[in-house]
């Protein structure tokens, strides 16, 4: 038997805010500055500190990852809106190009490696 008190305690909401944890600096013992490597850490140590190291990157520092003393990857930012390369040229520019007289041409390149697939 569920009594009417209980139901309408369960009705109410209680809201819990959470404190506000400010986020504190990262530790790494393990980190080393390499002159013209930069900041350097072991793999292990980068296994157990995966998700702050992330953090570092987003923030802009690059981060060399070495195994036994010897670099084996970099973790660096991702560049935001990169620019893409326009092309200025026009058909005039392709028209002053000079026509290709020597050598094997595209369609003996293709031809070629067609016969050499078997198909």
């Amino acid at each position: 038997m569920v009594t009417r008190d209980y139901i309408e305690a369960m009705k109410t909401k209680k809201t819990f805010k959470y404190p506000a944890i400010k986020p504190q600096a990262l530790e790494l013992r393990e980190a080393v500055s390499l002159p013209g490597v930069g900041l350097s850490i072991p793999v292990r140590a980068a296994k157990a500190k995966f998700s702050a190291l992330l953090e570092m990157v987003a923030g802009g520092q690059e981060v060399t990852i070495t195994s036994d003393g010897v670099p084996k990857a970099v973790l660096s930012p991702v560049a935001k809106n990169k620019q893409r390369k326009v092309f200025t040229g026009t058909w005039e520019h392709l028209k002053k190009m000079p026509l290709q007289t020597e050598g094997p041409f595209a369609d003996e390149i293709i031809r070629a490696d067609r016969d050499g697939r078997g198909w």
